[in-house]
């Protein structure tokens, strides 16, 4: 028999393990029932009668409506689910408080910067202010490569199509990643490139920074001297010359800051992957570390939960504005607010964005939110932090390392070769998946349902992979060489 999962015992549907086919009899919690329809691996099956306009529930909370009725066996998915979603809503605080169990201390080997922050990489990166010096940047990250060893782990150029022809937030924005990028401590030394003509030039950038050493942070505007290349390369080695010396030292564990993210979902994301990074989650938290959700949009149908985790009142209020201000976003430009799961998702068996936002949040563990951020914003309380992006993979993993996280995990069950700005580590939601991609997985959470591995497990080897990655275990982006930048377009290009 066929294998299903009732992720709680309010679902009224379980979730396919494996293809099932019209007739076959599965089980489920030791209950045996017969399909009606053919139902794919990481889809929904129904364990009982649903009539129209019944509620349709999975991980305990409702993912959506019947369209028709139902019968007990039935494949549920887009064509005959929809959404509950509407706009903007009234919340009220129901706080938790959960608690973490206190672990032994843990520590990897980092790189300690003066301001207190560690590193996890000492990389010499070249940022350009404007798109219209990105070749520029691409020729001097070439050409430094010969810079790289002893202390300079890395050269990488973060190109990008903004810093010009921008207005208000939207260039705000801009200036403000950037700012955060300079300063981030996974960079042991900055080169931030400019024009000379446009917005958000150098000058606009330092405005936005504090305190950074001159000997390792040094700007070059392009139109103001005769050869760019020349002046950029020899600023280069002076930069690369302070970092020679660098050298990784024990730091505690309370130390990191870790993005998490998700995307190319399939139904198991929410089962395996997710989880095993909620799980890792609280593990770091427990050391006095700090871990960042965002995503907002996929919160959307999940997000009483975080709020009813809010460590006061008044972070809940900041909680329901970011909640309620991204529907706003969307409503502002005509677009409705439940425009999701991707086509992607739904071959996986992701029907709606409940359905989506409540496998989504699971990467938060259960920890209590300590504060939420605005875009831009770098975290300055240990624990778990809400951030204001979008969901957009690439967009959103810049905004986690512009925060200041160390380090992404980024669970998928269809897989993404991408990386940001710092080490991204891709976590398969199914071991088909990390088989089969085996240069773009870095951890295998489909093991928790074929490798008979617990949740606890699993998580604590995520926690002692990660601690390896902090300390300089490259993960497969950073083999294959791939780094992206990608800032949030919010408003009119002029």
């Amino acid at each position: 028999m066929a294998e299903l999962l009732r992720i709680t015992e309010r679902d009224n549907v379980a979730v396919a393990l494996a293809p099932i086919a019209k007739g076959e009899a599965v089980t489920v919690a030791g209950e045996t029932l017969t399909a009606v329809t053919d139902v794919p691996a990481g889809h929904k099956i129904a364990l009982a009668d649903i009539p129209k306009d019944g509620h349709i529930i999975k991980y305990g909370f409702p993912i959506g409506y019947a369209r028709e009725d139902i019968p007990k066996g039935s494949h549920i998915h887009v064509h005959n689910l929809h959404t509950l979603l509407s706009g903007e809503l009234d919340y009220a605080w129901h706080p938790t408080h959960p608690q973490l169990e206190a672990k032994e201390p843990a520590t990897f080997m980092g790189f300690q910067r003066p301001d207190g922050r560690v590193g996890v990489r000492n990389e010499l990166w070249i940022l350009p202010t404007v798109g219209c010096v990105n070749d520029i940047a691409r020729a001097l990250e070439r050409r430094a490569q010969s810079l790289v060893g002893g202390g300079v782990e890395n050269v990488y150029a973060f190109p990008h199509p903004y810093g010009c022809s921008q207005m208000g937030d939207d260039q705000e924005n801009t200036r403000q990643i950037l700012a955060d990028l300079a300063q981030h401590p996974n960079a042991g030394g900055v080169l931030v490139l400019g024009l000379g003509c446009e917005n958000s030039g150098v000058a606009e950038i330092q405005k936005r920074m504090s305190g950074w050493d001159e000997k390792r942070v040094k700007f070059l505007v392009c139109q103001q001297v005769e050869d760019e290349l020349e002046a950029g390369m020899a600023l280069l080695e002076e930069i690369a010359a302070e970092m020679r010396g660098d050298e990784r030292v024990p730091c505690p564990a309370s130390k990191l800051v870790i993005g998490l993210k998700c995307g190319g979902s399939d139904g198991f994301s929410g089962i395996t992957a997710n989880p095993v990074i909620g799980g890792f989650s609280d593990l770091l938290i427990a050391q006095g570390g700090s871990t960042i959700l965002t995503e907002v949009p996929e919160m959307f149908g999940a997000e009483t939960i975080l709020m009813d985790r809010c460590d006061t009142e008044e972070l809940f209020g900041k909680t329901v504005s970011l909640i309620n201000d991204f529907k706003r976003y969307f409503e502002e430009h005509h677009q409705t607010i439940y425009e999701n799961p991707s086509p992607g998702n739904k071959a996986g068996g992701i029907s709606t964005l409940e359905d989506k936002a409540l496998g989504c949040t699971q990467k938060s563990g259960f920890a209590p939110v300590r504060d939420v951020l605005h875009y831009g914003e770098r975290v300055s309380t240990p624990g778990l932090n809400l951030l204001s992006a979008p969901g957009n993979d690439l967009v959103a993993a810049t905004a986690l390392s512009a925060s200041g996280a160390h380090i992404v995990l980024f669970s998928t069950g269809r897989g993404t070769p991408f990386a940001c700005p710092v080490p991204t580590v891709k976590i398969a939601s199914n071991s088909p998946l990390a088989n089969r991609k085996h240069g773009w997985i870095d951890f295998n959470a489909g093991q928790l349902l074929d490798a008979g591995k617990t949740l606890p497990e699993l998580s604590q080897e995520l926690m002692d992979y990660v601690l390896r990655v902090a300390s300089g275990e490259q993960v497969c982006s950073e083999k294959n060489g791939f780094h992206d930048l990608a800032i949030f377009k919010t408003g009119v290009t002029l």
